[in-house]
């Protein structure tokens, strides 16, 4: 396919997928309009890197279906100057998303070699305000950064005390957890002082994270919070 081809599927990509299903951002519309997809996938996806659903991306974990790249980055209700932080880069193109829509994104991958090639593809796109590093993304970045929003792109029983210490007061944490009774779930976590609210937005389907060591919410205090959500 030629690039005018690819545009063209990224465009229906953009109309049919995530207007029509009520993405209203529209600085995320745009960023979705300009990445190019298909680069993060292997060149056999072809045209199919834009259809409506996931991608086998190796390791046993999936590059998410576009409207979910849409409207995690519609929840996290960007401005332009914000510091995110992404837990599990897979693929990078989630990471790509974000560098039209926010300030700074810091994202780790614990998968040497899926983290090589976001970087390589994110580098060949001249995108400039990602950094990605290999590591447990249970446990944040470098202690002392504090992040205006983390992301958090495979499924969770938990989340770490560290990682939510590393929000800034008011900021927040998205991303799906793993239920008690199997289910899924997104969830939207606002940290407030040494405590948390969480606000439970819609059912989901994720990768599970992988992780290092166990990650463990009993120490969080978390003010449970339910809403009705889309």
């Amino acid at each position: 396919m030629s690039w005018t081809d690819y545009r063209i599927a990224r465009e229906k990509m953009v109309r049919e997928q995530l207007i029509a299903r009520g993405i209203m951002d529209e600085r995320v519309i745009a960023a979705m309009r300009e990445i190019p997809r298909h680069l993060f996938l292997d060149q056999e996806a072809g045209p199919q890197a834009y259809s409506d659903h996931a991608f086998p991306i190796g390791y046993s974990q999936t590059m998410s279906q576009p409207f979910t790249v849409a409207y995690l980055s519609e929840c996290l209700e960007l401005k332009g100057d914000e510091r995110v932080l992404e837990i599990g880069t897979g693929s990078g193109y989630q990471a790509a998303v974000l560098s039209k829509l926010a300030g700074e994104v810091f994202t780790i991958e614990r998968i040497g070699p899926l983290a090589d090639k976001a970087a390589e593809t994110i580098k060949a796109l001249n995108i400039h305000n990602v950094r990605i590093k290999v590591g447990d993304g249970a446990q944040g970045w470098d202690s002392g950064v504090l992040f205006d929003r983390v992301l958090f792109t495979a499924a969770a029983r938990s989340v770490s005390h560290e990682l939510l210490m590393q929000l800034r007061d008011g900021g927040f944490l998205l991303g799906p957890v793993q239920r008690e009774d199997g289910g899924q779930e997104i969830v939207k976590m606002i940290r407030k002082g040494s405590a948390c609210t969480l606000k439970r937005l819609k059912e989901c389907a994720f990768v599970p994270m992988m992780r290092e060591g166990e990650m463990d919410a009993r120490d969080i205090p978390i003010n449970r919070e339910r809403f009705r959500g889309g």
